[in-house]
């Protein structure tokens, strides 16, 4: 782990921003693949007690990429530049001392009250349209799941955001969100599949136990 650390600070002290870009990228990636394998513990279980079938459910790769792309093409780059420059935003916009409780209140505010809820905007719109999803689906996604999504995340990001900005350095910052990211993932994912899985077992619930699924719902 020593050498794995070491390497990673050498390489963020060359390339910083291809470092975060790809840290991110596999992170989301990993999120989503705890996301699935959730999911497909559940949907078995689910499955076995209803219909009596077990059908292998196996992690939806294409689903794990387009998820890594998200991390890789959005959360690392945005969030390089987010937090390099959110100190010297603060300092500027509202002339705190840094390190001050005022400083570090302020600085947890604006990345909650910003970053958040346009993280998750730009979240489900990209997964929606990258599955496949229409516009009014798209829609309908965020109008059912953002709230949600963002009154639980807002109730413990602040607290992981605190810690953050008063014990991390700047350049190590996007790496302990990845962190917290990678469980973050692994919830929108979820969230975001739940969908799918929902009109499932509708067609599951509708099906007598002695009946094999209709064709609509395999």
């Amino acid at each position: 782990m020593l050498r794995v650390w070491t390497w990673y600070q050498n390489w963020l002290a060359v390339r910083p921003l291809e470092t975060q870009v790809i840290s991110s990228g596999v992170l989301w990636a990993i999120g989503d693949v705890v996301a699935q394998s959730i999911t497909i513990s559940t949907s078995k279980k689910q499955r076995l007690l209803i219909s009596g079938s077990n059908k292998d459910l196996t992690i939806d790769r294409k689903r794990v990429g387009i998820t890594g792309m998200y991390g890789a093409g959005f959360f690392g780059p945005f969030g390089h530049f987010w937090y390099e420059g959110l100190d010297q935003f603060i300092k500027l916009k509202f002339r705190l001392q840094p390190n001050s409780l005022q400083f570090l209140a302020t600085k947890v505010a604006v990345d909650v009250l910003v970053f958040g809820p346009l993280n998750l905007l730009l979240f489900f719109t990209y997964m929606g349209f990258s599955t496949g999803k229409s516009g009014s689906q798209v829609k309908e996604t965020i109008k059912r799941d953002f709230l949600p999504a963002l009154m639980l995340e807002s109730s413990a990001w602040p607290v992981a955001q605190a810690v953050n900005f008063r014990y991390v350095p700047v350049q190590y910052q996007l790496l302990y969100v990845n962190m917290f990211s990678m469980l973050d993932s692994a919830f929108l994912s979820w969230l975001e599949q739940q969908q799918k899985e929902a009109s499932g077992k509708q067609c599951f619930a509708s099906v007598p136990i002695s009946n094999e699924p209709k064709d609509e719902c395999k």
